[in-house]
């Protein structure tokens, strides 16, 4: 892959993942039987993927880093149902831009948890972030839909947050697609027993949106992360991951006539930037 077609895998592959919020929406049904919906067509989509792009140098899992890929299964379809249960309640900015907190959540929680001393600019990135929030929230008050989802959301990211440290410690020298693969089996292996009942109220329709959410949004977007990750730099991948709130906040606009406030702008503009240039300073 040339380093052109790993920035437009990349950029196709953040468009995606901010596809989420859109295809949860459009689902009308439960944030629990979307989780296993999902999970399912991703378990299919990455056992393709994990057939056409094995890793030559990649280690067999040992014992402890099993249980470790299962226990980051429980987190990651944890945080499905909590951003699609904040995309449920309040829309999908607010979702996307309450989730969009995670690389705050991820720079405290590496302090407590790998004892990594914590840079002042990283202390800025978290209190713009907190400011970016406060302006998404356009009243803080539990009896609003906009506060509960932006709660919901925000409590996805540092669930989030705390997937990709335990992915960091236990991911080291595995096939990423077939980590992906076997944290989607946990997932699906979870949600059977939750979703199972919801089956007969599953529409056709309802069921494309799944699969599309499973297929693109899960299996061939963190492919295309993985392949995109040979070629480019990990910091620039993660700035154009920057862009995916903007990409969800656009196609919910346009979709759901979703328009942002001036604050809930001002509140993304923060949040973005911050996300922005922590990951320009990341080295």
């Amino acid at each position: 892959m040339t380093e052109r077609n790993a920035l437009l895998a990349i950029h196709l592959g953040a468009l995606l993942f901010g596809l989420s919020g859109i295809f949860g929406k459009l689902a009308a049904t439960t944030p629990n039987m979307i989780a296993g919906g999902r999970a399912f067509f991703a378990v299919l989509a990455l056992s393709l993927a994990a057939v056409l792009w094995r890793s030559r140098n990649a280690i067999r899992p040992s014992l402890r880093q099993m249980a470790l890929l299962a226990l980051g299964g429980l987190l990651l379809g944890t945080h499905w149902v909590t951003f699609f249960e904040a995309v449920k309640v309040s829309g999908v900015a607010i979702a996307t831009l309450g989730f969009a907190s995670f690389p705050a959540f991820t720079v405290l929680l590496e302090g407590l948890l790998f004892r990594e001393r914590t840079r002042p600019s990283e202390f800025a990135m978290v209190g713009v972030v907190c400011a970016g929030l406060i302006l998404v929230t356009p009243q803080f008050s539990l009896s609003s839909d906009a506060t509960v989802g932006l709660l919901w959301a925000v409590l996805s990211g540092f669930l989030f947050a705390l997937l990709s440290l335990l992915n960091r410690a236990s991911t080291r020298g595995l096939d990423p697609v077939k980590a992906a693969l076997y944290q989607n089996i946990t997932v699906l292996l979870c949600f059977v027993p939750l979703a199972w009942p919801l089956l007969p109220s599953v529409s056709a329709v309802d069921w494309l949106w799944l699969a599309m959410l499973g297929i693109f949004c899960t299996g061939l977007a963190h492919s295309l992360f993985v392949a995109s990750l040979r070629v480019l730099k990990a910091r620039t991948t993660a700035v154009i991951f920057a862009l995916e709130p903007v990409y969800g906040i656009l196609f919910a606009w346009w979709l759901f006539s979703e328009q942002p406030t001036l604050r809930m702008l001002a509140g993304g503009v923060l949040i973005v930037s911050a996300i922005f240039v922590s990951a320009r300073m990341a080295r």
